[in-house]
């Protein structure tokens, strides 16, 4: 593999990690912000956490079963 594949491969790997903790961390602020205005205990911020936790890791699969399908 060349110089220039590998840092495409370490951009596009990057690029998803800052994706993946961008949707948690949206994710757990909108369910901090509820509970905030609900005046609840933290029951938002947990269900909106795991949610976006798995919302994360599904689009992760998404984009990992393309590249293989793409060859890449």
């Amino acid at each position: 593999m060349d110089d220039q594949r590998k840092w495409n491969a370490g951009a596009a790997y990057s690029g998803m990690a800052i994706q993946m903790g961008a949707i948690i961390a949206l994710g757990t602020f909108g369910g901090v912000k509820l509970d905030q205005w609900l005046d609840l205990s933290p029951v938002f911020t947990i269900i909106c956490a795991l949610i976006s936790i798995a919302l994360a890791m599904y689009v992760m699969i998404q984009k990992f079963t393309k590249k293989k399908k793409d060859g890449d």
